[in-house]
Order: C-alpha cells, then structure tokens, then sequence
C-alpha cells in the first residue's frame, strides 16, 4: 500500500497492526478459531523515497509504501 498523505498513512497503519494480530478475546486459550487469527503478517517497515528519487519527482517526497503478506487460512 503507497499513502501521499499522512491522514491516509495513519488509516493504513493501524489497518495492518490491527490485521496482523490474533484477537485479544482468545489471546491464551489453547485453540483459536480461524476468524480470531491474524489476516496479515507484516513484511519491513514503511519505506519512504530516496533523495534521487524526490530530486527527479518532487511528489514523492510524501510517499510511503507500507507492506503486508496476506495470510490464507
């Protein structure tokens, strides 16, 4: 996922935390329904535009590519 803006970073933040973990209500129990397990694992941290790439495309300079693997249960 790629945000421009830092109101959609934030959607997209807390989108893949809240994804990428089981549900607190089962936390501990010995078995987990498949609903309650993470849908996502993250892969990295946001990654943000080198200084070539802001210098040939100054819009970049607000990009943030945030990366998730979606997990198939």
């Amino acid at each position: 996922m790629i945000s421009f803006h830092s109101l959609e970073d934030r959607i997209v933040k807390r989108y893949m935390r809240s994804a990428s973990r089981e549900d607190p209500a089962w936390a501990g129990l010995p078995t987990v329904p498949d609903i309650a397990l993470p849908r996502l694992r993250l892969a990295g941290r946001a990654t943000f535009a080198d200084e070539s790439e802001v210098a040939r495309n100054p819009r970049a300079r607000s990009a943030v590519m945030r990366v998730a693997e979606r997990l198939d249960s």
